[in-house]
């Protein structure tokens, strides 16, 4: 059986978030998304910024990684786009059933 990945990343607004995430759910490279606002505070161009941002846990499975990997940088209105792939442990079994049958 496949196995579940979360995919997080972040974007500088929400009309940008809602885009990007309704595109790849039309593509069926995610199951699933959440969106949160929140502070972010980083280094950029040698000094600390602080902005707002909108954070996104994508829910996909492994095959899937790559090609979404490559959609989310084509798309990514960020120069240098966070894309981490967190590999899921344990899920319950009726949850990564209804993923896999979502998911292209």
């Amino acid at each position: 059986m496949s196995e579940m990945i979360l995919v997080y990343t972040t974007f500088p607004d929400w009309e940008s978030a809602e885009r990007i995430v309704k595109e790849l759910l039309e593509k069926k490279l995610v199951a699933c998304v959440n969106l949160r606002e929140h502070k972010a505070f980083y280094w950029w161009e040698g000094k600390i910024e602080e902005d707002t941002e909108v954070g996104a846990i994508l829910k996909t499975k492994v095959e899937l990684w790559e090609e979404l990997k490559k959609e989310l940088k084509e798309k990514h209105p960020y120069t240098v786009p966070a894309i981490i792939r967190i590999d899921v442990d344990t899920v319950n079994k009726e949850y990564l059933k209804w993923l896999l049958e979502v998911t292209k």
